[in-house]
C-alpha cells in the first residue's frame, strides 16, 4: 500500500445487509476507502482486476465460487493483495484451509467493528491478524492432536532461536504486533522485522499463528 492514500477495500460477501453494514462502517474512517463489493468469488477476481484493492474482506460461503477458492487464485497472481476472511463460521477445519489458502486475517462476523477496522490496518501494513476466539480454536485444535513427542519436537526447534529470537517469538504467540514487541523490547519495528523473518526461517513456519503453535506446544500447556 502506498504512503499517504487510503487502503483501498474490496468487499466479497453474498449477502447484501452484510455487504451494506461493511461498507457503512468502514466509510466512517478516513483512512479506509470501500472500492467495490463482489457477490461471489468470481466477481471479487474480476473486481480485483478491474479495483486494485489493498485488502479484499472475503465471505467463506458464497455462491460459483467460494471464498476460500478464490483467496487461492488471488494469492497464486503476481501481485496478491492482503486478504482477511470474514465468516460466521468458527470451525477450524475453515481456519485452517483459509489460513493454508495464504489468507492474512480470520475474523468472525460478530467480532466488533473497532476490532474490523483495526485489523484491516494492520493487515495492510503487513502483519498478520486473527481474532482471539480463532487463535484459541486452532491451540485446542493441535493441542488435542499431539502429546509429549509435540511438546519435545517444540522444544527442540525454540531451541534454535537466539535469545532474543526467543523474546520475538513469545511476544507472536501473544498475539503482540510487531510495534508492540518493538516498544516493550526497546527496539526499532525495522529490527523486530529482522527477527521476525529469522523466526519464520529457523522454525520452517509460514505465519505468525504457527509462531504461537509452536510457542504452545513447548509449554507442554
Amino acid at each position: 500500500m502506498s504512503q499517504g492514500r487510503p487502503t483501498r477495500i474490496l468487499i466479497a460477501e453474498d449477502d447484501g445487509i452484510v455487504r451494506a453494514g461493511l461498507r457503512m462502517m468502514l466509510e466512517g474512517h478516513h483512512d479506509l476507502d470501500v472500492v467495490g463489493e463482489a457477490v461471489d468469488g468470481r466477481e471479487a477476481l474480476r473486481q480485483f482486476d478491474a479495483l486494485s484493492p489493498d485488502v479484499v474482506l472475503m465471505d467463506i460461503r458464497m455462491p460459483r465460487m467460494d471464498g476460500l477458492e478464490a483467496t487461492r487464485a488471488l494469492m497464486s497472481g503476481p501481485r496478491p493483495p492482503r486478504v482477511i476472511v470474514l465468516t460466521t463460521f468458527d470451525a477450524d477445519a475453515y481456519i485452517v484451509e483459509a489460513l493454508g489458502a495464504g489468507a492474512d486475517g480470520f475474523l468472525l462476523k460478530d467480532t466488533a467493528p473497532p476490532e474490523i477496522v483495526a485489523a484491516i490496518r494492520r493487515v495492510a501494513a503487513g502483519e498478520p491478524m486473527l481474532s482471539p476466539a480463532v487463535i484459541r480454536t486452532l491451540l485446542t485444535r493441535f493441542r488435542d492432536s499431539g502429546g509429549h513427542r509435540r511438546a519435545r519436537a517444540a522444544q527442540l526447534r525454540l531451541a534454535t532461536l537466539t535469545r532474543r529470537e526467543s523474546d520475538i517469538a513469545l511476544g507472536i504467540s501473544r498475539g503482540l504486533a510487531n510495534t508492540e514487541i518493538a516498544a516493550e523490547l526497546h527496539l526499532s519495528v525495522t529490527t523486530v522485522k529482522g527477527h521476525v523473518t529469522h523466526v519464520f526461517e529457523k522454525l520452517g513456519v509460514t505465519n505468525r499463528v504457527q509462531v504461537a503453535i509452536c510457542v504452545h506446544d513447548a509449554s507442554g500447556a
